[in-house]
């Protein structure tokens, strides 16, 4: 049995009103297909041309080990010049991934590639952040610090994309002090005897090909699995709710802070307690 998962829904293109209205008011996802045909980046964005224009950078990399109580919040498992990191994506599947680079700071040239879309939502005018993932490559499931509404653009290549809207949360195993469920649940292949919330979690899919952009809204929840070697661009806008500006704010300034307080005190039994935790409290609200 899967998951039950429904198509995003799809547009070729979408006006500035049409997007605000029936997207972002009513908060629902949306596959827009063809927002960047008319960017540079359309034709130039490949992984040879970020190898050419950023080969010499040192980038961080990450793979898809379960959370240590010896990693800082976010901190980079390995480190590789941009050049080798695409050789290795190029060459072989991996599970090292870059997450939430800024590499238009270090190569401005690239700010030149793309526009920014306008289409209601203010959107944090920093340098976007890229990502960067090997065949097979997963992002596990998570929301993101901050609830950003999320504009997010797929190059070189297709990623699978699985969203659950907030009110899922009591299906997804949620892991608490922090921003994701339970690593080892395979989302592709669910263990239902172990996770049997799932079953009662409604998602939405979508496959996610070149210069198409996703939008995901406030708080969602996402999991991204790369099916080719590719990497992505987000844009954000912060939340337009007073409830979840205040629930972003305590993520970033009281969670977070204190979630790595207690894995420095507590070492792998604090790790250990959230994912029984985590376990125990998303099945006794099944019953």
């Amino acid at each position: 049995m899967p998951l039950q998962l429904k198509e995003i829904e799809r547009v070729k293109t979408i006006s500035k009103k049409d997007f605000y209205t029936n997207f972002v008011k009513k908060q629902k996802p949306v596959v827009v297909e063809q927002l960047t045909s008319d960017w540079p980046a359309y034709e130039k964005w490949n992984l040879d041309y970020i190898k050419k224009m950023a080969g010499d950078k040192t980038v961080p990399l990450y793979d898809d080990r379960p959370v240590s109580f010896k990693d800082g919040f976010n901190e980079a498992h390995a480190n590789m010049k941009m050049a080798d990191y695409i050789d290795l994506l190029k060459s072989k599947p991996t599970n090292f991934r870059i997450f939430l680079y800024n590499l238009m700071k270090e190569v401005p040239l690239l700010k030149k590639d793309f526009k920014w879309p306008e289409l209601g939502l203010k959107l944090v005018k920093q340098l976007p952040m890229l990502f960067f993932g090997g065949e097979n490559s997963r992002v596990f499931m998570h929301y993101d610090i901050d609830y950003s509404n999320i504009l997010h653009f797929q190059f070189n290549g297709k990623k699978r994309c699985v969203l659950f809207a907030p009110d899922q949360t009591p299906y997804l195993y949620k892991v608490p002090f922090s921003l994701i469920s339970r690593e080892d649940i395979d989302f592709d292949n669910p263990d239902f005897d172990k996770f049997p919330a799932l079953k009662q979690s409604q998602g939405y899919v979508t496959e996610l090909k070149h210069g198409e952009m996703l939008y995901m809204p406030e708080g969602y929840w996402h999991y991204m699995k790369y099916l080719t070697p590719g990497f992505s661009m987000s844009l954000r806008a912060f939340p337009r709710s007073i409830v979840k500006l205040s629930k972003a704010a305590y993520n970033v300034f009281i969670m977070r802070h204190f979630d790595n307080f207690m894995k420095k005190r507590k070492g792998q039994e604090w790790i250990d307690y959230k994912n029984e935790k985590a376990l125990i409290t998303t099945n006794k609200n099944l019953s």
